[in-house]
């Protein structure tokens, strides 16, 4: 029962993790025409920046909070 219970809250971390950045994904994979990002020349690497930034604030609260 430990050793599940250990298992479920690695996978429930991980799974918080990825949830916000499929969320932005999802949004910027559509096919809308009007896009500020669309436009921009770093639109691109400003997603990516936002997308791991992102990743890193939830895994460091997590790592905080000893989880």
């Amino acid at each position: 029962d430990l050793r599940m219970n250990d298992i479920m809250k690695r996978l429930t971390i991980v799974s918080t993790i990825f949830i916000p950045l499929t969320f932005l994904v999802g949004v910027w994979g559509m096919n809308f025409k009007i896009m500020p990002e669309l436009e921009w020349e770093y639109g691109y690497f400003f997603a990516w920046g936002l997308m791991i930034t992102l990743g890193i604030i939830v895994a460091s609260y997590f790592k905080k909070k000893r989880y």
